[in-house]
């Protein structure tokens, strides 16, 4: 009826400008029928307004031409939308090319003791890191990160690649693809942040970098953070894990207590890892501080020589745990952990290790490090001044005692050679000075003592001066 009326209405007003002045050129008297339609033009108008009002309060009644619809903004419905549209806005995908490089150099000085252990352990010159990355977003919610490293064996290797979900159904942001499993404070602070050249010593229980999926968010105004990971175990330097077997889990929380002014905070966490290896075997071993650190699988050859090492165990799983507690004052910045781990393994029998480290540090010229909310861990300090005609950059010293005990009585590696003393219990006294000549420029600066106690071996010492030059952009 109102469509009718519609009609009508514009059908009458046409006629009346057809039948404008230059046709009216005699008086006429309207006849009975041209009366009634009169009548009926103040019905019509009442409708036609009507009308109006109702479909100004109904968008999804509408129906736009998609010649002219939007590109971009709200589609009214998915018949506004043509081909190509961008409900989201435009701007994505977005890139960011960053790198950095570590180019280090060792030199060790061993007693009689420690060389005939662990064999002659050369000077080095080489690059540890050489990363490339490019990070950016494809969409508001969705991110990507991807690094590869030219200098580990893989030669490039896959470090952190990975896509990030951000507020999932609103219960946390998801990752998916290669990253630094969560676990443990130092485990989890950039290697462009480190307070030293290496992470300490009990890094050797973390799983790190493994591909899976993480569930992970932040909690009480960014005070708390939480991550729970899955994951294939272990993961190769391509970013590779096949076979039947071969997963792992791993969490972390972390809680600000205190966070103050001028950086004086206190930082309590912890965390829990549950790994069934690939293939049942598994290798706990650690250089001292320098080179290579981390727990590996892959029987990958280093150029530093393990100073103790498990052997390869017939493993039924792997598990660890730690805590954490750390505080900072202005320029000092305070840190510790400790790690228990427990191999089962598939003869019956369990092994035991554990490890700890505690280090400070302090900025001489007045910077500080700044406590990552998002993270829960410490960043690098940025000098007030860089280093030229403007000033002398910034000053750092530091501090730190670490140990691993990989000492157990129940070790039964696999295939060792005759006279291996599998395990051994590492201790370093590490002293550092670190010179921020800007913010992406750093000199370090390492004096490692270390004290070896292996099993059917004499204890033994190595001393060990390291210095790294870092540039990231």
């Amino acid at each position: 009826m109102r469509l009718s009326g519609m009609v009508m209405r514009f059908a009458v007003s046409a006629a009346a400008f057809a039948t404008g002045p230059t046709l009216a050129v005699s008086p006429h008297t309207p006849g009975p029928a041209e009366a009634a339609e009169a009548r009926r033009l103040p019905d019509l108008d009442a409708q036609l307004v009507a009308g109006s009002a109702q479909l100004e309060g109904a968008d999804d009644l509408l129906i736009v031409d998609p010649e002219v619809a939007p590109t971009s903004g709200h589609c009214l419905t998915w018949r506004c939308c043509p081909p190509g549209a961008d409900p989201a806005g435009a701007g994505y995908p977005t890139v960011t090319v960053n790198g950095f490089f570590h180019a280090d150099a060792i030199f060790f000085a061993q007693d009689a003791a420690n060389a005939a252990v662990v064999g002659d352990a050369q000077d080095v010159a080489d690059f540890r890191r050489a990363r490339l990355s490019a990070k950016g977003e494809v969409a508001e919610n969705v991110s990507y990160f991807m690094e590869y490293d030219f200098a580990f064996p893989g030669r490039p290797s896959f470090m952190d690649v990975y896509v990030d979900v951000a507020d999932l159904a609103s219960i946390g942001n998801v990752r998916i693809g290669q990253f630094r499993t969560p676990f443990g404070m130092d485990a989890m602070t950039s290697v462009k942040e480190l307070t030293f050249l290496e992470r300490a010593l009990p890094t050797a229980f973390a799983p790190f970098r493994q591909i899976g999926i993480e569930l992970y968010d932040t909690a009480l105004d960014e005070r708390a953070t939480w991550a729970v990971a899955g994951y294939r175990f272990p993961t190769n330097v391509f970013g590779n894990a096949s076979g039947d077997s071969g997963y792992g889990c791993a969490t972390r929380e972390t809680l600000l207590l205190y966070d103050g002014p001028c950086n004086h905070t206190l930082h309590l966490g912890g965390g829990f890892t549950y790994n069934q290896p690939s293939g049942n075997s598994a290798i706990l071993r650690s250089t001292p501080e320098v080179g290579f650190s981390q727990l590996d699988f892959n029987s990958t050859v280093f150029p530093v020589p393990f100073f103790v090492d498990t052997g390869t165990l017939a493993a039924e799983n792997f598990q660890v745990m730690n805590v954490e507690l750390a505080g900072s004052r202005g320029p000092a910045v305070a840190q510790a952990e400790f790690y228990f781990a427990t191999i089962d393994q598939l003869n019956g029998t369990q092994a035991r290790f554990h490890g700890a480290y505690a280090q400070v540090s302090y900025v001489l010229t007045g910077e500080y490090r700044p406590y990552l909310k998002n993270q829960g861990v410490y960043g690098r300090f940025t000098p007030h001044t860089n280093y030229g005609k403007a000033g002398i950059g910034g000053w750092e010293i530091a501090g730190r005692y670490s140990y691993l005990d990989l000492n157990d009585a129940d070790l039964a590696p696999v295939g060792a050679p005759p006279g291996f003393a599998a395990g051994g219990a590492l201790q370093d006294l590490t002293f550092g000075l670190n010179w921020r000549l800007n913010a992406n420029t750093e000199f370090q600066f390492n004096y490692i003592h270390a004290f070896l106690d292996r099993p059917a071996g004499d204890n033994s010492d190595a001393d060990i001066l390291a210095a790294r030059a870092q540039v990231d952009f």
